[in-house]
């Protein structure tokens, strides 16, 4: 705590141009026992204005939903604003935590401070710059770990057959987990094995700085021959969700589906999304891998996180629920 406390010091110093100096918060026993456990607190004055700082050193990290929750419940036990604190905020929680005008700190990186006029929106830097984002079939490993078993030993051999890859890619998959530290490899005789040594809620939000969306390609065609697709986008939201279907389906296809698709079909786009149109997603990995009817709800995620739609990131929020994490 006192090694923390002095980076954040030295952050906000050089931030703000001006001396800060925080020390714990005495009155911490005025919180509910669970924001106790999980936050530690300090007091420090900024640009002349008392502040309590919240910080989460957390491995998972919380909803923004949530989180804003948890300040407002903070708020009322003391005077003055109320910062969160956090060593690493993934980029989707981040926009959120400014949409909901929530002050926070990313010491060394990143400050959002609206109550005193500062927002200084810095260089996001990903977790491990060695490794920006996963490749689609780590990703893939990832997603049927959460969608199975995530204690389940992993053999490369194995996956290439479930997930349709070369054991060579497979291969890779695993180093990149490893990299990531998202999964543990050991060898026993000839074999290799990865395991996720982490509880599916955890190894969802340690993964999310390197998952990315599946959909590589979108566009509108005129709906013609049947489509042997999975319900994507807004379509399957709304069979998860309470959301109401769109005008329009969205169906997913892989790169070889489509394009098998499009020379037998003779496929006619269009500019934009009408009634009679249907909107077609090209993932970089196949769909069909985790879904019969509708995409599987992580990948959907996914897919739909960066939505500026409240009703949408509502009904992502409601899904995602559902996994019980």
């Amino acid at each position: 705590m006192k090694h923390e406390l002095r980076q954040l010091e030295r952050y906000l110093r050089d931030a703000l141009g001006t001396d800060v100096t925080a020390a714990p918060w005495p009155h911490a026993d005025r919180l509910p026992h669970f924001l106790k456990e999980r936050y530690a607190f300090a007091r420090a004055t900024m640009l002349k204005t008392p502040c309590l700082l919240v910080i989460d050193s957390n491995h998972t990290e919380e909803s923004p939903a949530v989180l804003r929750k948890h300040l407002d419940l903070i708020r009322t036990k003391q005077e003055g604003e109320v910062i969160y604190v956090r060593r690493q905020v993934t980029a989707y929680n981040r926009k959120r935590l400014i949409e909901q005008k929530v002050p926070f700190v990313v010491p060394g990186n990143q400050m959002y401070l609206p109550m005193l006029g500062v927002d200084l929106r810095e260089h996001f830097r990903r977790t491990r710059s060695a490794l920006p984002a996963f490749s689609p079939a780590t990703q893939a490993v990832v997603i049927y770990a959460l969608l199975n078993d995530v204690q389940e030993e992993l053999i490369p051999l194995e996956m290439a057959r479930q997930l349709r890859y070369t054991p060579m890619t497979m291969t890779r998959a695993f180093d990149e987990l490893e990299t990531a530290n998202l999964g543990v490899a050991t060898v026993r005789g000839r074999e290799r094995y990865l395991r996720f040594p982490d509880t599916r809620k955890e190894t969802w939000a340690k993964a999310q700085p390197f998952l990315r969306s599946p959909v590589i390609k979108r566009l509108f065609v005129r709906q013609g021959a049947p489509v042997a697709g999975i319900h994507a986008g807004l379509t399957a939201l709304a069979h998860y969700s309470m959301l109401s279907p769109p005008a329009y389906a969205t169906m997913a296809m892989s790169r070889e589906q489509w394009k098998k698709y499009h020379d037998r079909h003779k496929t006619v786009q269009v500019p934009a999304a009408d009634p009679d149109s249907l909107e077609i997603q090209v993932w970089s990995y196949p769909p069909s891998l985790f879904a019969e009817k509708d995409v599987d709800p992580l990948s959907l995620y996914l897919s739909l996180k960066d939505d500026a739609d409240e009703r949408t990131q509502g009904s992502l929020d409601e899904t995602m629920r559902k996994f019980g994490w």
